[in-house]
């Protein structure tokens, strides 16, 4: 998902496997569930907030698997409250989970690259604030097989 207010996005600070990176929320599709009713689940579970999807903005092949990225608008919930079970139950020496941590992270921060995950839709998202949305949903390979 990708939520911006005020000037900042919203990502997932990760710390695994000795690692510090941003991450966008999201997270797997259950059965039974499209990936918009995923994205929105996921946004709540790891945020705190309810959201409204405004249009898909990419689709990202992740060692060949799809994950569908999505323009969102805040509706309601406190920031900083996710009930996921990465977010209540971290675990920091698990290098397979790690810990999970909401922040809001300014704009011009996804300039660099550095650090955000994926790497395109960060770029993408920083180029889109002032030149506009894509029209339709880019598609991205990264990490190929």
């Amino acid at each position: 998902m990708v939520l911006i207010l005020d000037g900042k996005v919203a990502l997932i600070e990760r710390h695994r496997a000795g690692l510090h990176y941003y991450a966008f929320p999201g997270g797997g599709v259950d059965d039974g569930e499209t990936p918009e009713e995923a994205a929105v689940r996921e946004m709540l579970e790891e945020t705190g907030l309810q959201v409204a999807l405004l249009q898909k903005l990419a689709i990202v092949h992740f060692r060949g698997n799809p994950q569908h990225y999505f323009l969102a608008e805040r509706l309601s919930g406190e920031f900083g409250t996710g009930a996921g079970q990465e977010i209540r139950h971290p675990r920091p020496a698990d290098p397979d989970h790690g810990t999970h941590a909401p922040v809001w992270v300014p704009i011009e921060d996804l300039a660099s690259g550095q650090n955000v995950f994926p790497a395109h839709l960060a770029a993408l998202v920083f180029r889109s604030v002032t030149e506009g949305w894509p029209r339709s949903p880019i598609d991205v390979i990264e990490n190929p097989k």
